[in-house]
């Protein structure tokens, strides 16, 4: 029986630190409506001989060229596009490339932190996080611990986010470079904050600090100063990021992929599905690590149809896959927070990622604490944030740190995930959990 899915609802949203609304997004084409569309062939390494007239004699002109993964984005007002592309025998998949903005944020407090004066130890008083993946500092103390590497090599973590803040005196000096897909936006300056503040859990080093201080942040900006960003300038961040050898991969991003039909829950039966995969899997064989967060719906995304409405189908995390590095948030007390995703098979390790305290009602929004929160860098100063987009980072951290202690491309993407892992500390269920997968990362475990 052929597959079916009910909509192809992929939110490429800061989506680690935003909760989405868990409604499908639709998209239909109308006559002389200008759709975008992700056409994936068959070969996954080039592109095949003649696919621009296959493309064009079905009403579709091509906007970009993902040549190393077997891709292009297409533009077409034929509202019967899709069907006639289809029909090529070099085709593989195709699908209407979709948005969906961001929604309402998880949990923030932006406001600069002033109260400590202009040149307090914002680490020693309020980071309470990187103290718990580094045992307070320990792990800094290890060789090569801070992230400098033991060949002498920098180790660079992509951070495939909304840019980042170049000009930040805790992050300028482990700054290498950055590069925009964004549309109208050259420059990967950050205008948004979430970007820096991932930069900062990764390598901050001054008031406050990064798992990894002495490690050098990219930042391949996707995501402009609002809204969404489209799969196609995703997929090419990560592969322009395993083409430059970065040696970790941040994606504190993602949405999700309704699946109709049960049969198929675990194909990759979408065209951004097929693509995202493609573009992780290319990382991966160029030596890559990637680590992307979980999500923060507060859902069981294991289970079928909590976020499609329906318990007919199965919810897929994208950009996601078994051989990338999952990550769900944990609070100050080593708990699941209360936003995170979770669920068998789709969680690796957890990470400090906040919450608002043990005395907070979600229901009712009462007893907040915002010293709960991860304090990290923002443009302009410092802010708090929480969510899975916060846990993630902690991860690309400590997978930088133990590159660098063993040297650059000594170590396989694999066994990178085997060490953090294997390191991490059990904190629910013995062994392996769908709450915290392996356990909750340690820096120092890991470098021992």
């Amino acid at each position: 029986m052929k597959s079916k899915f009910m909509a192809s609802a992929l939110a490429l949203t800061l989506g680690a630190s935003v909760v989405l609304s868990g409604s499908p997004f639709y998209a239909k084409a109308e006559v002389g409506q200008e759709k975008k569309y992700i056409v994936i062939f068959k070969d996954q390494a080039k592109l095949p001989t003649g696919f621009g007239t296959e493309i064009s004699k079905a009403g579709g002109q091509i906007e970009a060229r993902l040549d190393k993964l077997g891709a292009v984005e297409v533009v077409s007002t034929n509202p019967n596009f899709l069907s006639q592309i289809k029909k090529s025998s070099t085709v593989l998949d195709a699908g209407i490339q979709n948005i969906v903005q961001p929604n309402t944020t998880a949990i923030e407090a932006e406001a600069l932190v002033t109260d400590a004066g202009s040149s307090a130890d914002l680490y020693n008083s309020l980071q309470w996080d990187i103290k718990q993946v580094t045992n307070n500092g320990a792990s800094w103390k290890l060789p090569n611990g801070t992230g400098k590497s033991v060949d002498g090599n920098d180790i660079v973590v992509g951070v495939i986010d909304t840019g980042i803040d170049y000009t930040h005196p805790d992050l300028k000096d482990n700054y290498a470079y950055g590069k925009s897909f964004v549309p109208g936006y050259p420059d990967a300056m950050d205008q948004n904050s979430h970007g820096t503040h991932v930069a900062g859990s990764i390598a901050a080093k001054g008031r406050t600090m990064g798992v990894g201080p002495d490690l050098k942040v990219a930042a391949y900006r996707v995501f402009g100063p609002t809204g969404g960003a489209e799969t196609s300038h995703i997929a090419e961040a990560l592969m322009t990021a395993a083409d430059d050898n970065v040696d970790v991969v941040n994606m504190s991003l993602g949405g999700y992929d309704w699946f109709q039909n049960p049969e198929y829950a675990t194909k990759d039966t979408v065209a951004d599905v097929r693509l995202f995969n493609r573009a992780i899997q290319y990382a991966i064989q160029k030596g890559v690590t990637v680590v992307g967060s979980a999500g923060n719906n507060a859902l069981d995304i294991s289970s079928p149809g909590k976020l499609s409405g329906d318990d007919n189908g199965a919810t897929h995390r994208s950009p996601s896959s078994q051989s990338m590095i999952r990550v769900s948030a944990g609070g100050q007390l080593k708990n699941l927070a209360f936003y995170s995703n979770y669920g068998v098979g789709k969680i690796d390790v957890m990470a400090p990622g906040g919450d608002l305290g043990p005395n907070y009602d979600p229901a009712t929004g009462a007893g907040r604490d915002n010293t709960y929160l991860c304090l990290a860098t923002v443009p302009g100063g410092y802010g708090y944030k929480a969510g899975t987009s916060m846990a993630a980072p902690k991860t690309a951290g400590l997978a930088g740190v133990i590159i660098a202690q063993h040297g650059k491309d000594k170590l396989s993407p694999a066994q990178v995930k085997h060490i953090i892992q294997s390191s991490s500390d059990d904190v629910f269920k013995s062994g392996y959990d769908g709450e915290a997968g392996f356990g909750l990362i340690n820096a120092v475990n890991a470098l021992k």
